[in-house]
């Protein structure tokens, strides 16, 4: 008999899974082969069919899976209108740093606590796939000590938990036929961790806005120069809306690429536009976020993840269409 205290695997799409202590960021991009799109649809219908079957190994582990798409496959892939705010990835252009727009038509956001997990339930999706989609990129996070960056601050500290978590995340009646659904950002920013570590401690936590040792938050300046803590912050007319962010540490000691992956879930895509306009052109404009002094873009993309009876349904076959072949 199993021991597991859980009952059933998280639903797909479900972005308010728990913390996990490995995750896989999967971007694609659709490709010209016949029936490509026809595959693709099938198979992202079939994504809570195989979570079920790979998550039942261990259900304590709980893996789980977010599907996003892209602007650029959205009608085609769902056969639906586009969701209100969903457009490609706007670049921003500060005066010394800047976000670049890269391709990206869907994103697989795969969560565990086993690694195993997590590489059995891609296998059996990019099976599915076959020559329907390209690899942009793949990056696999870990959990690193107590929920910290490699830049050691702990990560996450804002997000909304209770009722404001749906309230932060999920679309609404704003619009219905996208209602349950959530967009999605995506960035893969690389730390050198040398120059940072010659920074001292006060240093390091007057760019961040917290302390580091037990992460409280700082008092920041009215005017002039913010902290990242701050610039990050969206607030309008008083009222603050947040993000739910599911960052995670990626590197290689071995060639010394060390990063963070930002992911954003947000009810409202203008929110997550706005705080990097703030952060990568400064507010006042000019005095950019100074954590982008030791923390470059190199991806940018934007998706949105339909609810999990928009993805189940998106097919009328059972069957996921066989792999195309290039």
């Amino acid at each position: 008999m199993s021991t597991s205290s859980r009952r059933v695997p998280i639903e797909s799409q479900s972005v308010d899974a728990p913390l996990s202590s490995t995750a896989v960021f999967l971007v694609l991009t659709v490709t010209e082969v016949p029936g490509a799109f026809e595959n693709v649809r099938a198979t992202l219908a079939s994504i809570s069919d195989i979570l079920k079957n790979v998550a039942f190994r261990d259900l304590d582990a709980a893996l789980s899976c977010t599907v996003g798409i892209g602007a650029r496959v959205w009608v085609e892939v769902t056969r639906r209108p586009l969701p209100r705010e969903l457009h490609s990835f706007r670049p921003v252009n500060g005066a010394h740093h800047s976000a670049p727009s890269t391709s990206g038509d869907i994103l697989l956001h795969i969560r565990a606590d086993r690694r195993d997990l997590c590489f059995e339930f891609e296998r059996q999706v990019m099976d599915r796939f076959g020559g329907s989609v390209r690899v942009v990129d793949e990056t696999v996070g870990f959990r690193y000590f107590d929920v910290r960056d490699l830049l050691g601050f702990v990560d996450g500290t804002a997000n909304p938990v209770g009722p404001e978590l749906r309230e932060a995340t999920l679309v609404g009646e704003e619009d219905p036929t996208c209602a349950g659904g959530s967009y999605i950002v995506v960035q893969k920013y690389t730390h050198p961790l040398t120059e940072w570590r010659t920074l001292s401690t006060e240093q390091q936590e007057a760019i961040i806005g917290r302390t580091k040792a037990d992460n409280i938050e700082l008092d920041d300046a009215d005017s002039g120069q913010k902290s990242h803590k701050t610039l990050a912050t969206i607030t309008v007319d008083g009222v603050e809306h947040g993000i739910l962010r599911d960052n995670m540490p990626f590197g290689s000691p071995a060639t010394q690429e060390f990063g963070t992956y930002f992911i954003g879930y947000s009810r409202r895509l203008w929110v997550i536009e706005q705080m990097l306009q703030r952060m990568f052109i400064g507010d006042p404009p000019g005095l950019h976020d100074r954590l982008l002094d030791f923390s470059t873009a190199v991806t940018g993309s934007t998706f949105f993840a339909p609810s999990a009876a928009l993805l189940d349904a998106m097919s009328d076959d059972p069957e996921p269409a066989q792999p195309a072949t290039p």
